[in-house]
């Protein structure tokens, strides 16, 4: 039998401490249940202990490439607390093994709930260029850990950066939205909307469904980190700029 409050303990000092894990700290075959109730339980940890609250949730796997990389057929969802969000610098030694990614951030104007259209999260939502940094605390994991251990490390929630935000994009709009990454003004990847479940509201309406399964919501003043544009690229120290069609750009400096 599966105990969720030692495995969430195990990450929650792993976090703290900055000192990454062995996957065989949480089996690769914890079933997605007690993954999502050890995820939850961390969050609380996080909450309680360091008085980091939450400030919202990120999305990943919502590519059929990067389902595939983890053999899923399914989005998952992490929790990102206050300490997740950057003001736009970060300092590489502080990081584990992390990665960067090209999202948009959904940021709730109102409380969500199962009974919104995609029209209506559009109505709710203000939609701001984003970077997010992945970060897990197990060694050499990309692609490399189970989805159940993703799960259970908070989704590999490491940091998020986010720009301005605009209102009143349209659905159709939202679809059409392309970003370019540079590094040092040297061009990077870049990547469609549409790589995100067809559209990256398409991943907020579903990530409004799983919370309701265990009673949590979107909550007003919260950050959802939709899902990336592009494959997660290693991140290097450098200025980072990435540029959404329609909503506008952001930066990192890593350092």
């Amino acid at each position: 039998m599966t105990n969720i409050t030692n495995l969430a303990e195990t990450l929650f000092h792993a976090h703290n401490i900055q000192k990454p894990l062995s996957k065989e700290d949480i089996s690769k075959d914890i079933s997605i249940v007690d993954a999502y109730e050890v995820q939850h339980q961390l969050t609380e940890m996080k909450t309680l202990r360091n008085q980091d609250k939450l400030a919202g949730y990120k999305i990943s796997l919502t590519s059929e490439e990067t389902q595939r990389l983890f053999d899923s057929t399914t989005p998952l969802y992490g929790a990102l607390t206050q300490s997740s969000v950057s003001n736009g610098t970060i300092k590489l030694d502080d990081m584990l093994s992390p990665l960067i990614e090209v999202e948009l951030m959904f940021i709730a104007n109102e409380e969500l709930s199962t009974a919104d259209s995609h029209e209506s999260i559009l109505q709710k939502m203000s939609v701001a260029p984003g970077l997010e940094i992945p970060d897990s605390r197990f060694t050499d994991w990309f692609p490399k850990t189970s989805m159940g251990q993703v799960i259970a490390d908070s989704a590999v929630a490491g940091k998020i950066t986010v720009g301005e935000s605009v209102n009143g994009l349209t659905y159709e709009q939202l679809g059409s939205i392309n970003a370019k990454l540079t590094l040092n003004g040297e061009p990077l990847a870049e990547g469609p909307a549409t790589e995100v479940l067809g559209n990256p509201v398409h991943a907020v309406a579903w990530l409004v469904k799983e919370l309701a399964k265990s009673g949590r919501t979107i909550e007003k003043g919260m950050i959802i980190s939709a899902g990336t544009f592009i494959l997660p690229k290693k991140l290097e120290k450098g200025t980072y700029r990435v540029k959404f069609d329609k909503v506008g750009e952001v930066s990192l400096n890593v350092f």
